[in-house]
């Protein structure tokens, strides 16, 4: 049975949508993501061509609300928190819900210039969020075998 993983942000529109999608590409041996937001927005098209860019396509994601995902009453090992540590003290706390991680990351939807500069500070943040799991999923396989 699959670990399951819920990654919370502002919007569900950048961070969190990213560290799912690396979760599932990563690590799905030990571990299915699903991600949420406070206040769901709409994904970000700038993080979907630069998640384009690493070889995963999350145009069909659909983002969701996390009060919608406690309401169904899906249960979750981990519970991991994306928002930046400015935005901390919006992020939800859950008790029940799992181990509580947080992972402090700078909120694309907050980048300024071009498209082309917000750009190249979103692979910044996607490489930001890649590497984070890449600790973790290769902690999380090492500790179940």
């Amino acid at each position: 049975m699959k670990n399951k993983i819920l990654f919370i942000c502002v919007h569900n529109s950048a961070r969190s949508q990213m560290a799912e999608a690396f979760v599932n590409q990563m690590c799905a041996g030990e571990f299915e993501a699903e991600s949420a937001g406070l206040h769901p927005g709409r994904l970000n098209p700038i993080v979907v061509e630069a998640m384009l860019e690493a070889g995963i396509d999350i145009s069909g994601h659909g983002t969701q609300s996390v009060d919608d995902v406690v309401r169904s009453g899906r249960s979750f090992t981990h519970v991991v928190t994306v928002c930046s540590e400015a935005e901390a003290e919006g992020c939800p706390y859950f008790p029940g819900m799992g181990e509580r991680l947080h992972w402090p990351f700078p909120d694309p939807s907050t980048l300024t210039g071009s498209d082309d500069e917000k750009l190249v500070r979103v692979r910044e943040i996607r490489d930001l969020i890649r590497a984070k799991v890449a600790g973790f999923c290769a902690e999380a396989c090492a500790i179940a075998t």
